[in-house]
């Protein structure tokens, strides 16, 4: 049997163009459907994990699938905006903790997300290098996209623009970046996160100026009266905060007219989620509130109706791929008759020949079940990449 093996692997490495076609072949048809199935089962349970732990989300009345992609996977769909006085009406209730929440604007293609230092807690996100955001204009990277773009505490990041036609003057925000958080298997790795107020300056709803009590360029001022000065579109505006310059930053308007994309809810016990849900359904808010695991179970139950085609797809490869393998058998015997029957004139026995050729296909299939192996275990770090590109 020793003897059979060796001259099964010398003939195997004599051959190595055509046993590595063999090898890579039957590496893929057994990967394929495997590594497909992991793919589907990772993505799955990433999905419904996030949404388990998130027990409420209120948002605009609208699409409630959008509402959830963008509040748990950083899609910035288009979803209405919801005031601020919306979420301070829900925390004057003291039903349990409100976190708002915006997501609508990127950073060299990664979404910023605007929260505050509860959503940190609630998602169990630490820092490990740097500091949490304190000031306006500061951020903190996850930590794949600190990984990506090779960017440190004490580096920057500025916003892209959404608008190069952008005729109300709003200009890209130079975020200083201050903390990255350590890597927690989730979406959260894949965003930038800010203040709420830092989005809201991104908008233009806030800005810096230059002092115009010192300023000595009269050009600027336009007027002077008991209600301050008036400036002109001369006036210079910042498009980076730091601490020289953040005393002039200041908002227009009314806090609670300023928008989020939604907030979410955790209720402090069952009585309280129930009581806040009736609420909304009886109509007495303008917002929807949603359960985001209900909205993520039908999702997934009309994306995922296409592993059942493919399960049955993959099998007809499996019975093609079993009869291609018996035609290479067939035709390799045949091309090699000669040189069977060499082996049998110099007295191999009919059983020595069928011991060798089942020992070179053992290889065979072996090598390939390692290289099989070796490609689903790389699988897992496609996961992020196969639910942002083909499910999100």
């Amino acid at each position: 049997m020793l003897q059979s093996c060796y001259l099964a692997f010398k003939y195997i490495t004599f051959h190595r163009g055509r046993s590595l076609v063999l090898i890579f072949s039957l590496g893929i048809i057994i990967y394929l459907p495997n590594g497909l199935k992991r793919l589907i089962h990772e993505s799955e349970t990433q999905i419904i994990v996030r949404a388990k732990t998130t027990p409420l989300i209120v948002g605009a009345k609208g699409s409630a699938t959008d509402l959830v992609i963008n509040t748990l996977y950083f899609k910035r769909e288009k979803i209405e905006n919801i005031p601020m006085r919306s979420m301070k009406k829900i925390q004057s209730l003291d039903f349990g903790i409100v976190i708002p929440f915006a997501c609508m604007y990127a950073a060299r293609g990664f979404p910023i997300v605007a929260t505050d230092l509860e959503y940190f807690n609630f998602r169990s996100l630490t820092i490990q290098r740097g500091r949490q955001i304190a000031y306006v204009g500061e951020c903190v990277l996850g930590s794949a996209v600190a990984e990506r773009l090779n960017v440190d505490v004490g580096d920057s990041l500025i916003t892209d623009s959404e608008n190069f036609f952008d005729l109300a003057g709003v200009y890209p925000l130079k975020m200083n970046v201050v903390g990255v958080l350590k890597p927690s298997a989730s979406h959260d790795d894949q965003a930038i996160f800010v203040d709420i107020k830092t989005n809201w300056v991104i908008m233009g709803l806030g800005h810096g100026h230059e002092d115009l009590t010192n300023n000595y360029d009269q050009s600027i001022v336009i007027a002077r009266d008991s209600g301050g000065i008036h400036a002109g579109a001369k006036l210079y505006l910042y498009n980076s905060i730091s601490t020289e310059n953040m005393d002039s930053f200041h908002f227009h308007g009314e806090i609670d007219d300023f928008p989020l994309s939604s907030f979410i809810v955790i209720p402090k016990d069952h009585k309280a989620e129930t009581i806040l849900r009736g609420r909304f359904a009886s109509g007495e808010f303008e917002q929807q509130m949603v359960v985001p695991e209900q909205i993520v179970n039908i999702w997934l139950e009309s994306i995922f109706r296409i592993k059942q085609i493919f399960d049955s797809m993959f099998l007809l490869v499996g019975l093609a791929t079993t009869l291609i393998l018996i035609l290479i058998v067939t035709l390799t015997l045949r091309l090699r008759k000669h040189e069977i029957y060499t082996m049998y004139t110099i007295g191999s026995s009919r059983l020595k020949i069928v011991e060798i050729l089942s020992f070179e296909m053992i290889m065979l299939i072996c090598v390939s079940l390692v290289f099989a192996g070796v490609l689903y275990s790389l699988t897992g770090i496609f996961v992020d990449r196969f639910i942002n590109q083909f499910i999100l």
